[in-house]
């Protein structure tokens, strides 16, 4: 009896590779096809005819969400998507669903035999179940998850990070469901590689992704990226607080400095979250402690052992009481520490 027909579609071959060889490991599922974009998978469908899709999030071109959400509207069928940002409960997990997939399921980080026969297992009964009809299109059989429940508070969050921090910072806005606080992120890269990483984002979070430009209002469900090397970025009260760009000299070295966004926030007295991801240099550390000082949560990535120490070790030589965070740990501590007081 043939097995489950499953079509992988993934812009990266090796992940195309990795996820061939767990579904033809699997019982019951055999893999009848690839596709590196939504055209070629668009060409394949009908002469491979799945029952089920696994889908990428992010892929160039047309994205995994807006493929999805066509295929809902012209082909329905179960699709499970694949991606590091869809892990359940997460804001764009919670989107995928409301777009039509039957379920999330996160890349796999590690590649130890044990890891790869429990995600053999694991992703082998998902495929089968979706072709079953066992998972509902909208993901009605699984929990909705932290993101689902949220109801922002007053707070804002303030992030800043170098190009080391740019997987981190898109993992972490992945957790915010559509209604996140306003979400204002420094970023000490180059141009091209910020707007790589904020197109990659647009259509896969659940929330906005913005430019940072001069006189914008910060508003819920709207994250802002300032990356302009020839600007600082800081926040003005009021309501809704704004965004100014000014023209200032760098600060230690760095403009936009997220030392003068996160000293701007402090000295404005607005309720606030913050912290610092991976970076090369110490931009941030002393505008954590000044935010800090006023009263402020705050926070700084934990970086792994390959990537740049700088920010997080700025952040210990200073002695600051900023709570030390996994990239993985992020997303959920910080829906809790920006949501509504109930009860």
């Amino acid at each position: 009896m043939p097995g489950t027909k499953v079509m992988v579609v993934d812009d990266s071959a090796a992940m195309r590779a990795l996820f061939c060889d767990i579904l033809d490991n699997a019982k019951g599922v055999t893999v009848c096809g690839t596709a590196s974009n939504a055209d070629e998978a668009r060409d394949k469908l009908a002469e491979l005819n799945p029952d089920v899709l696994t889908l990428d999030v992010e892929m160039p071109g047309k994205s995994g969400m807006d493929f999805l959400a066509e295929l809902m509207e012209e082909r329905p069928m179960p699709v499970i998507m694949l991606s590091s940002i869809t892990q359940a409960g997460t804001g764009t997990a919670q989107r995928a669903l409301e777009l039509g997939a039957v379920h999330c399921f996160p890349k796999p980080l590690h590649s130890s035999r044990e890891e790869f026969d429990a995600t053999v297992k694991e992703l082998g009964g998902i495929v089968i179940k979706a072709a079953n009809g066992e998972l509902q299109s909208g993901g009605g059989s699984q929990e909705a998850g932290a993101a689902a429940d949220y109801s922002p508070g007053d707070k804002l969050l303030a992030l800043g990070c170098g190009q080391a921090g740019l997987e981190a910072a898109k993992g972490l806005l992945a957790a915010f469901p559509s209604n996140c606080p306003p979400i204002v992120l420094v970023v000490d890269a180059e141009a091209e590689q910020v707007e790589r990483a904020i197109t990659s984002m647009r259509g896969s979070l659940a929330c906005e992704i913005e430019t940072a430009v001069d006189g914008m209002a910060l508003t819920p469900g709207r994250a802002y990226v300032a990356y302009d090397r020839s600007r600082h970025v800081i926040i003005e009260a009021g309501e809704p607080p704004r965004l100014r760009l000014v023209e200032r000299d760098p600060v230690s070295g760095f403009r936009p400095s997220a030392d003068l966004l996160l000293g701007s926030i402090a000295r404005a007295g607005l309720p606030a979250v913050g912290g610092l991801l991976l970076g090369a240099g110490s931009d941030g550390a002393k505008g954590l402690q000044i935010f800090s000082a006023s009263g402020h949560t705050t926070f700084v990535q934990t970086p792994p052992d390959y990537a740049p120490r700088d920010r997080y070790e700025a952040v210990r030589v200073l002695g600051l009481e900023a709570v030390e965070l996994k990239a993985e740990q992020m997303g959920s501590w910080l829906l809790e520490r920006t949501a509504a007081y109930t009860g």
